[in-house]
């Protein structure tokens, strides 16, 4: 069982990384690249407060300026582990 997580950086050159998040669910990766998309295609500085622990506003003229790179990348950290653990699981239910 492959585990992967979806990375989106956003860099400027003079301030260095503005944003560096890791998504395990793809529907809300997608979701916040189209709200990046968005703000750069309606020139909109990028705003984003989850309500909870996540905010971010970077101004238009920032955010225009800044590469954005997106990744895929497999899970690392217990990615076996978690699989033999439901294989177990599996056997015990049983």
């Amino acid at each position: 069982m492959n585990v992967f997580y979806q990375t989106i950086k956003i860099q400027h050159e003079v301030f260095g990384t503005l944003v560096e998040e890791s998504f395990h669910d793809s529907v809300q990766f997608k979701l916040f690249l189209k709200m990046v998309n968005g703000a750069l295609t309606n020139k909109n500085d990028l705003s984003f407060f989850n309500g909870e622990d996540f905010m971010i506003h970077i101004p238009f003229k920032y955010l225009v300026g800044s590469i954005i790179l997106t990744q895929i990348k497999p899970e690392v950290n217990g990615s076996l582990s978690d699989h033999y653990k439901s294989k177990i699981e599996a056997l015990v239910t049983k």
